[in-house]
């Protein structure tokens, strides 16, 4: 019993006595148990060049900021970055991840969420050409290190002491939420500075950052400078809220836009693609149990799809220009403030492209569409205010 009341996870610093088990004289952590495989031996890196291919300019917003992530990279303080969906976060990172890597230090770049990762993975690959960039996560853990590693917030554990820069985008999405595990094991996986980058901060989080060597930075407008579509409700009752998504469908797919139909569970995914089909072929649905769901999502991007219907899986990462958002059942429980605020972000984030519509369909209005609506709004009064 001594051992159980002084034993401390190694990997996720558990030291409570109810997590924690015994298994042949040794004690062991139940709450990570299943974090296991191989971890990544810390190797020292050696300064080398990082060329930032990008074709297109910063904002002045967004070099500002920029700008000031390098210097407190180089100081040594932490930054959250709250910034508007569609702000391009990825982007002002870019200068700090080279700065690293020159001085010869490892980057990690973690998400919650496999799709997302890919997503990000794909980008850095495209912008850092001459410099070695891995995608980990579950099921693809082969190759586990590179000068940038992309990786879901699960597979850190395989990073003890590695980075001296962890980039996180997304802290307040589902799994690393509220899962102390996960935090734990990331604040084991840097050495020297981490930036928290997303649109929706909780106050847990933003209580963290007022600490010292932390610092909030905020990115108010978007890089195109143009206004965030603001969600329109149309509260139905029963039968009448298939009427009026029917009717809103036809109308987005006449106009030969790219459609993303949201809903909250996975039987009501597939129920309403089964309904759509009847009326357009060209389409699918995405949900957590759909294995190959990146194809589909790279099958839309091509246009070989006219619409998706989904889950809240693809309520942040990807970005497709023109993109049009219908919520389906808005007012169901799983929706809360910052799920709608980051599916309302799917719209206007391309320069080409920058309105659209975002359709809030629902048998009535909740707090958290509202809350949604009004962060919106402010958002754009900031905008507003700049011009």
């Amino acid at each position: 019993m001594d051992n159980l009341i002084s034993y401390c996870c190694p990997i996720c610093g558990n030291t409570d006595i109810n997590s924690i088990g015994h298994l042949n004289g040794k004690p062991y952590c139940r709450k990570c148990i299943s974090f296991k495989g191989e971890e990544v031996e810390h190797k020292r890196s050696y300064p080398k060049k990082a060329p930032i291919h990008l074709l297109y300019e910063l904002s002045p917003e967004q070099k500002e900021l920029s700008d000031k992530l390098v210097k407190n990279y180089k100081n040594g303080i932490d930054s959250l970055v709250f910034a508007v969906c569609g702000a391009g976060k990825t982007e002002i990172v870019l200068q700090t991840i080279k700065a690293a890597i020159e001085g010869g230090n490892h980057v990690g770049f973690a998400i919650p969420r496999k799709d997302v990762v890919i997503e990000i993975y794909s980008r850095l690959k495209e912008i850092f050409k001459t410099n070695k960039v891995v995608s980990v996560y579950g099921g693809h853990h082969k190759e586990l290190e590179g000068d940038i590693v992309v990786l879901t917030t699960h597979q850190l554990f395989r990073y003890n002491q590695y980075f001296s820069l962890l980039i996180v985008d997304e802290l307040d999405a589902f799994p690393y939420k509220n899962n102390s595990v996960l935090k734990s094991i990331l604040n084991k996986s840097y050495t020297k500075n981490c930036i928290f980058l997303t649109a929706t901060p909780d106050w847990d989080v933003l209580s963290e950052f007022k600490k010292p060597k932390k610092e909030i930075l905020n990115l108010d407008v978007r890089f195109h400078k143009h206004p965030i579509p603001v969600p329109v409700f149309y509260i139905k009752k029963w039968i009448f809220r298939y009427t009026c998504l029917l009717f809103h469908f036809k109308n987005i797919l006449k106009s030969n836009k790219p459609l993303f139909v949201f809903t909250p569970t996975i039987e009501m995914c597939e129920k309403i693609y089964k309904l759509l089909s009847i009326f357009s072929g060209f389409g699918g649905y995405v949900h957590s149990k759909i294995n190959n769901r990146d194809a589909i999502i790279s099958k839309f991007k091509k246009k070989q799809l006219k619409y998706l219907v989904c889950t809240s899986v693809l309520e942040r990462g990807v970005a497709v220009s023109d993109l049009q958002v219908i919520v389906f059942d808005a007012d169901h429980y799983v929706y809360d403030t910052s799920t709608l605020i980051q599916i309302s972000g799917r719209v206007g984030r391309k320069k080409e492209a920058p309105d659209g519509q975002v359709i809030f369909i629902a048998s009535k209005i909740t707090k958290s569409m509202e809350e949604a609506k009004e962060n919106v709004i402010q958002s754009n009064k900031v905008l507003q205010n700049m011009l």
